[in-house]
């Protein structure tokens, strides 16, 4: 009789299988040697049998179908098939009679209704592993994923820690691609550039490969790197440290989706203002050339016939300018503004941690009547309607004092962010009028505003809302108005202070005014009814509700900032 030594390993790492393809052909061998088989072929592959489809396998039963074989060797029915479909065909042939025999060193075998009967459970029970090891394999998977970790192998920048379990920044990689994505931000490069600088630095993937592109894309795009992931189609926060800032990925998709490369001009055909603009008349888009040494700007007209003229770019770039002037702030008075807003920070710390102090003492006291008033239930005092009545409204007021807390604790004096973002912005605008960079003035325009139009040779766009109080009120570039600088935190940020939100409607009945006066000895001085900073304190009383007082609002101060 003859037959076919079949040996086989999954792809799984080598320390997971019971026997090597090179191990189990020697004892296969050994085997036919000692029970004296003929051996007329012997196959190898490394795949898994948990799906049908093996080329070797679909090869042996060729040979038995053909008759150039008679039976088959093998280490273990586990070799041949973890699947129905696999284990099958075996069975068929061997009621058909291809097959005539099957030996194993580790399994008895023989060709009868209770050989088969019994290989048939060998083959269900290879496949009940397989589906059992898959089961657990996703229960740990989902166990991970409820607490944030990352099941998978770590990506670039992160290794697998073996003994929690979790994923750990790469020192040596981390750095690099952070690098990654702090050069492609500045929207100078593309990404095969961003691909070269990584292989200068001497990044290379834990294959020790050189980055493709395509990869690059791939980690630029992998939201992982701030502390998200998807798995199967499911968003997860993840547990791991993130590698770079939510703000500095934004900032990269954006230049993949703008500029996904960089597209190069003449020094002679840049016009710093193209893309900017559309007409104030057929609502085109304003393009631009150069004539006779000078750049003119003019409506593309390819909607309707338009009467609007060509503009120069010198009288555009003075509109641009005059705006300019009306938003910048210089950098040293900038510092002092600044200033103020830290002495305001400061203030509403201190403010916050006192209102939770109290709001803590205040809870600590509804526990102590809650427990009163179970033993005065107990004790008979009061009847068990008056008991639930209490009870629920205790219950009640505990549940918004844990919110109140929760909430100043929360938001602390992330206000205020806004409103330095905002200065500075202005002190930016100072800064374009220094160096006159028409690109720059141009990304600074779409960021503070829309809707840009030219007609009349005139150009105009609507303002965010602090700019465009900025320029109704600005008199002159170093006497002005700004009667948003307190408010600036209201109008730009979603939330205001939870714990000043009466002093936030005072200010808008208030209308607190700032303003910056040139005065005989150069000094500059802050003119307000109640800025935050000159706030003696802020006195809770919670009695059902909470109430703010103010100890002392003084109606007119004059502060030194010089």
């Amino acid at each position: 009789m003859k037959y076919i030594i079949y040996a086989r390993k999954s792809t799984e790492s080598e320390e997971r299988q019971v026997r090597s393809i090179e191990s189990q052909i020697s004892e296969l061998r050994e085997f036919a040697a000692k029970e004296k088989l003929e051996i007329v072929a012997s196959l190898c592959e490394a795949q898994t049998a948990k799906e049908p489809g093996r080329m070797k396998f679909a090869e042996m039963l060729s040979f038995l179908e053909l008759g150039k074989a008679d039976g088959i060797l093998s280490w273990n029915p586990d070799r041949l098939a973890r699947n129905s479909i696999d284990g099958g065909q075996i069975i068929y042939l061997l009621d058909t009679g291809k097959i005539k025999d099957l030996k194993f060193p580790t399994h008895w075998f023989e060709n009868t209704p209770q050989g088969k009967f019994m290989l048939n459970i060998a083959f269900g029970q290879s496949k009940y592993y397989v589906d059992n090891l898959s089961e657990n394999i996703k229960r740990g998977h989902r166990a991970k994923l409820r607490k944030g970790i990352w099941p998978s192998f770590a990506p670039l920048g992160y290794l697998n820690n073996h003994k929690t379990r979790d994923v750990d920044m790469d020192l040596e990689k981390a750095p690099l691609v952070r690098k990654g994505f702090e050069l492609y931000a500045t929207g100078k490069y593309t990404l095969k550039q961003i691909a070269r600088a990584l292989k200068d630095l001497g990044l290379r993937s834990y294959k020790g490969n050189v980055l493709a592109v395509s990869c690059v894309q791939r980690i630029l795009k992998s939201t992982f790197y701030y502390g998200i992931f998807e798995f199967n189609g499911e968003t997860y926060q993840g547990s791991h440290e993130p590698l770079i800032s939510k703000k500095l990925f934004d900032k990269c998709q954006e230049v993949m989706k703008d500029r996904g490369h960089i597209k190069t001009r003449k020094a002679e055909h840049t016009f710093p203002f193209r893309g900017l603009l559309t007409c104030g008349e057929c609502k085109c888009m304003i393009t631009a050339e150069t004539q006779k040494g000078h750049n003119y700007y003019r409506c593309t007209k390819k909607r309707e016939m338009c009467s609007q003229k060509y503009v120069r770019e010198e009288l555009l770039t003075e509109q641009v300018k005059s705006f300019l002037q009306k938003v910048s702030l210089p950098s040293q008075d900038t510092e002092k503004v600044l200033s103020e807003l830290d002495k305001d920070e400061q203030k509403a710390k201190e403010d916050s941690k006192v209102i939770v102090q109290n709001l803590k003492s205040e809870l600590a006291d509804v526990e102590v009547r809650l427990d009163k008033l179970l033993s005065a239930y107990l004790d008979e005092i009061i009847s068990a309607e008056e008991y639930t009545a209490q009870k629920q409204k205790m219950l009640d007021q505990r549940v918004e004092q844990k919110e109140k807390i929760h909430e100043i604790e929360d938001k602390g004096v992330s206000w205020l962010e806004p409103a330095r973002a905002w200065v500075k912005s202005l002190n930016q605008a100072d800064k374009l009028l220094e160096s006159g960079d028409k690109s720059e003035m141009t990304t600074f325009l779409k960021q503070i505003g829309s809707n840009h139009i030219l007609i009349d040779k005139s150009f105009s766009f609507s303002p965010k809302k602090p700019f465009q109080i900025l320029c109704e009120r600005r008199v002159s570039r170093r006497e002005v108005e700004l009667s948003f600088l307190q408010n600036a935190a209201l109008s730009l940020s979603a939330t205001p202070p939870p714990f000043r939100r009466d002093y936030c409607l005072y200010l808008k009945f208030l209308r607190i005014r700032l303003k910056f006066r040139q005065t005989g000895n150069k000094s500059l001085r802050l003119a307000t009814p109640a800025p935050l900073h000159f706030l003696n304190g802020i006195v809770p009383k919670i009695s059902g509700r909470t109430e703010v007082m103010f100890s002392r609002i003084p109606s007119v101060c004059d502060h030194q900032l010089s």
